[in-house]
């Protein structure tokens, strides 16, 4: 049986501020933008490029290794690929794969280290992840896309925050300050994740079972941007604030 609302109790409700809304899905804006960039230009490349378009493109925005053998002339596009590469996909497949990893790893790392150093960590993440490839492959003609190399690295941080996260501040961020070398090397669960993560390397790069992935994987992109993540971590990380008496 349902009790009698006195007029206070009604003067109380309407005077309550409105609940604030959440972000969607909780992502960071840097997060949220990647994605945006990443489902756009794949969006346009489907719906709206030719093929002789769209080859055009890849040829200027992706990373092909063979541009770089002394054979062909450096121009802006020598310069640029080696990021812009990380916006193109090879399918809706490759694309939804990456951008919900990126969502899960992204965002917690992005939350810790503020929108620019976030960008600054993806940017450089590429750049590791398509200079190996090139090293492995320094005549290949074929091109490198998608933004795995850069999720790798956010995957190579949370290893080096022990996957703690932190939700004392209402959202998610790793915590505390990262692991040593020596205490990522003793912790069982980031071992065991290191492992297994380099086995699905280099079973999907040999074998190519990624389900709905046509092509190759570039299991060397991964480990560049994974290494470059991992060892180079400190560099984009903001401290958390100290706190107050």
């Amino acid at each position: 049986m349902s009790e009698p609302v006195t007029p206070s109790e009604i003067e109380h409700a309407e005077s309550a501020p409105a609940p604030r809304s959440e972000p969607v899905f909780n992502l960071p804006p840097a997060v949220l933008a990647v994605i945006g960039i990443c489902v756009f230009v794949h969006l346009i490349r489907v719906y709206v490029l030719t093929d002789d378009q769209d080859m055009a493109l890849l040829v200027r925005a992706a990373f092909v290794p063979i541009r770089y053998s002394g054979q062909y002339d450096l121009d802006f596009y020598a310069f640029s690929s080696p990021f812009t590469y990380a916006f193109l996909h090879g399918g809706f497949a490759h694309l939804g794969i990456n951008m919900l990893w990126l969502a899960a790893f992204g965002s917690p790392l992005a939350n810790r280290m503020g929108t620019l150093r976030f960008a600054l960590f993806f940017a450089v993440t590429s750049l590791a992840s398509a200079g190996l490839f090139w090293v492995i492959h320094p005549l290949g003609q074929a091109p490198l896309v998608g933004a795995s190399g850069a999720i790798s690295g956010m995957m190579a941080a949370a290893t080096r925050f022990g996957f703690n996260i932190d939700r004392s501040s209402g959202r998610a961020a790793f915590a505390g300050a990262p692991l040593s070398l020596s205490d990522v090397l003793r912790s069982r669960n980031v071992m065991y994740f290191l492992a297994l993560w380099m086995i699905i390397n280099l079973v999907t790069g040999y074998v190519g079972l990624a389900p709905g992935i046509g092509g190759q994987i570039a299991w060397e992109a991964h480990i560049g941007g994974f290494l470059a993540g991992f060892f180079g971590l400190r560099l984009f990380d903001r401290r958390p604030a100290a706190p107050t008496a």
